[in-house]
């Protein structure tokens, strides 16, 4: 009932009409309400119904019996989570109308809170838990709906189809408090699932969902812990089980329509969008709490005896101390008072201060205001991009192609005449690929990434020979012999760079044979240096203007001894070339002799 996510660029929610017209406290024709989409900075994508859009996916036969009642589909930015449900555009449109003041949220703690332990084992897995209380909640149908579907929304959105992030809600009054955050071998864990009749031990579990259950939505998400050690579990006082994070919740706690008390528990690995998470879970359905706006408190007690409260729902604030830099990036002419005034449509909280400037108040709902930058995107959509004065740009400018991109366009044609079929390999290898299946010393000047899946690709390669090595011996039955290149960016430590890394343009061909092919590297080199007017050391002749290049005796390992040299134009090392070891024709499974160039192309735009 109610919403349907299609995450695959935008997300697209599907609300009924009637409900969000409900909830807004107005109606409006369905041309109306695409304006007041434009302008809030959200699409009208679709004007449709449950059975229109069943029957485009799965035929007439399928939409028999559905409803017939009106339904928006929606697109709303990827980032902005509030947005996900009918409570949260209607809430946000209703602030924008200035129906609505900006909600401020209450927590309450008791004087014994309840408490989540969290046991060190999690540390294997999944080793953070947030949670929360929603106390006295009325659900009727529709907001029941509706609390599910954003379970399954932020799952598949700002979780990652629950890869970072798992949402558990319980019904508390079936639960004994306090609660472990556990992790136990799978044969140790037992319980019953949700919707099923009988207890399950969670490897019979997996086996019953992947092999016997019929069109088993969580299928999908076996994967994350089928092969871990240990299985991360939550439980009560009395052992009884509430959730087998990130698979399945269980059926003790099961909320129903009648739940009164609501246990919320996000389980993952990254801590700021658990706290996303669960503020967003929360400040969308609190309004339906007796007391509106107020949600209990749940201490966490992390393995070192820490204890931290949640929710933490402070607002973050920015300050703005010159109007100039909200009207030169819109393009406006508007005084901090005024900015701070049309922020509020924005669920914005502003003030304006003489000697401050502007002081913006986010709340947590607003996870997507990061930089001062995302306020001026919010004032000029308060303000009205068609309000928004067309004006000539004060300088003239004429766009072309980056110098590197057009000399590298203009080599690819080179290459490609010479008889080389270019190829297009992955930027990121592993570590033993880009150093010692090559022979060479990690000399610590890759970028290398963090938390890597899976480890092939582990570090930003430094080379493009093993692309090339690579794709040579996945196309080694091709008939003989082969030619072929590649142009492309490799990456590597730079501290004098903000980023600490800087791309360098590099072009590489291969030749594989029964023969070497030595000299037709040899050649390729000789003839881009042609191309580029470069000369030979010693033919430079009375013309001493011209860039002159020569090759160099070379160490590199990753080439036969004497039959390798490097490259130099002007005095400094660009490149190597040279029939390729043996040990490395072993080491990626080549069975006939190899020879390789490669160089770096930005020297050849230097004056």
């Amino acid at each position: 009932v109610g919403f349907v996510v299609h995450c695959e660029n935008m997300p697209t929610v599907s609300v009924f009409k009637n409900e969000l017209y409900e909830q807004m406290g107005k109606t409006y024709t369905d041309e109306e309400f695409d304006q007041l989409c434009f302008d809030f900075g959200i699409e009208l994508d679709d004007v449709t119904c449950e059975k229109e859009m069943i029957e485009k996916e799965k035929g007439k036969e399928a939409a028999q019996g559905l409803s017939e009642e009106v339904v928006y589909k929606i697109d709303i930015p990827a980032n902005r989570y509030d947005l996900l449900c009918v409570e949260g555009i209607a809430r946000a449109l209703r602030i924008y109308l200035l129906m609505e003041d900006i909600p401020k949220y209450k927590i309450v703690k008791p004087k014994n809170p309840i408490k989540m332990t969290v046991k060190p084992e999690t540390a294997q897995i999944r080793p953070f838990v947030v949670s929360a209380v929603l106390r006295n909640i009325t659900f009727t149908p529709g907001r029941y709906a509706s609390f599910i579907d954003l379970q399954d929304k932020l799952h598949q959105n700002i979780g990652r189809r629950r890869t970072l992030i798992a949402i558990g809600t319980h019904d508390l009054d079936t639960l004994s408090p306090p609660f472990t955050y556990e992790a136990l071998p799978q044969k140790d864990i037992r319980f019953q699932p949700l919707s099923e009749e009988k207890e399950f031990r969670v490897d019979e579990l997996f086996h019953y969902y992947e092999n016997v259950k019929e069109n088993c939505h969580l299928k999908e998400y076996l994967a994350i812990t089928k092969d871990s050690p240990v299985h991360p579990v939550i439980y009560d006082s009395k052992r009884t089980l509430l959730s087998l994070p990130p698979i399945i919740n269980g059926e003790h706690s099961k909320i129903r329509l009648d739940t009164k008390n609501v246990f919320i528990e996000c389980t993952g690995t990254d801590m700021t969008k658990l706290n996303i998470v669960l503020n967003i879970m929360l400040s969308m359905f609190a309004h339906y709490t007796a007391e509106p706006f107020t949600i209990e408190a749940v201490d966490v007690v992390d393995p070192q005896g820490k204890t931290a409260s949640y929710p933490q729902l402070g607002d973050t604030i920015f300050k703005i101390p010159d109007a100039e830099y909200v009207n030169k990036l819109i393009g406006i002419n508007m005084e901090h008072s005024k900015m701070a005034s049309i922020l509020q449509r924005m669920q914005l909280d502003a003030s304006f201060d003489p000697s401050e400037g502007l002081t913006v108040k986010v709340p947590p709902t607003r996870a997507d205001i990061l930089h001062p930058c995302d306020i001026a995107e919010d004032i000029a959509i308060a303000y009205g991009y068609n309000n928004i004065t067309k004006t000539m740009p004060k300088a003239g400018t004429q766009g072309k192609q980056l110098p590197i991109n057009k000399l590298s366009d203009q080599l690819r044609e080179v290459v490609a005449q010479a008889g080389y079929l270019e190829v297009m390999t992955w930027v990121l290898v592993s570590l033993p690929e880009n150093f010692e299946l090559l022979k060479r010393e990690n000399d610590g000047t890759c970028v290398t990434i963090a938390k890597p899946r899976p480890e092939e690709f582990s570090v930003v390669r430094t080379t493009l020979i093993p692309g090339l090595l690579k794709t040579m011996k996945a196309n080694k039955e091709q008939n003989l012999p082969v030619d072929i290149f590649e142009c492309g960016d490799v990456v590597l430590q730079d501290a004098s760079r903000d980023t600490g890394a800087r791309n360098r343009r590099r072009i590489a061909a291969l030749h594989y044979g029964t023969t070497s092919g030595f000299e037709q590297v040899h050649s390729l080199v000789d003839r881009i240096m042609q191309q580029n007017n470069i000369v030979f050391k010693g033919e430079e002749g009375l013309n001493n203007k011209k860039k002159v290049y020569e090759i160099r005796k070379s160490e590199d390992p990753t080439f036969f001894p004497k039959r390798r040299a490097d490259i130099f134009i002007d005095g400094a090392k660009v490149g190597v070339f040279g029939i390729v070891h043996p040990d490395v024709l072993e080491n990626f499974n080549l069975a006939f002799p190899c020879s390789i160039m490669e160089f770096d192309l930005e020297v050849l735009l230097r004056e």
